[in-house]
């Protein structure tokens, strides 16, 4: 089920049949990241937000996908957000209690944009209890990322989901300038 503010098209799966699969709900997020422009300075991400209790699917997306140098995880809050008249900063007046963040990446923890870091956006949102992962983010822009240790520290659980790690990571570094060897060039 996508949500209202969503006008993908039918290509992208839909985990509704099995709400408990978490490599339905990443591939969804991996269909949402290929959305996502390829650029040599960023990773293509997708994520959603998910209502764990019911199983619907409140928001996604994809990096660039909104204005600015904007992060999948950071559109799917802001966006969530404008669904009910709010500021990202005041997201949790809307979301439901222990909801779900499936995203492609690991939460980045570090922006060198200056912008605020995903990781920090979820701690603000409160009510984001798991973050399902594909792949822990790449050292080639900000060197380790701490990311899941800063989301335990805040009481947020992190799950990585093993398997999709090739697909995930040819989509998010498309773009980036390849070695001879087929590793990213830094």
């Amino acid at each position: 089920m996508a949500d209202s503010t969503d006008n993908q098209s039918s290509r992208i799966p839909d985990p509704k049949d099995n709400p408990t699969d978490h490599h339905s709900h990443l591939r969804h997020a991996l269909a949402l990241a290929q959305l996502s422009p390829p650029k040599p300075t960023n990773y293509r991400v997708g994520a959603l937000l998910l209502n764990p209790s019911t199983s619907t699917i409140l928001s996604t997306g994809y990096t660039l996908e909104l204005p600015g140098n904007t992060h999948a995880e950071q559109c799917c809050l802001q966006k969530y957000a404008a669904l009910h008249n709010l500021p990202e900063e005041r997201v949790s007046e809307a979301l439901p209690p222990d909801t779900v963040l499936y995203t492609t990446m690991e939460p980045c923890n570090l922006r060198l944009s200056g912008n605020l870091p995903c990781v920090e956006r979820i701690v603000r949102a409160g009510r984001i209890r798991r973050v399902y992962f594909g792949v822990g983010e790449p050292e080639e822009f900000v060197g380790v990322n701490e990311g899941r240790k800063r989301l335990r520290e805040c009481g947020v659980e992190c799950v990585k989901v093993e398997g999709l790690e090739e697909e995930i990571l040819e989509v998010a570094t498309a773009g980036h300038v390849k070695e001879e060897d087929g590793s990213t060039k830094q």
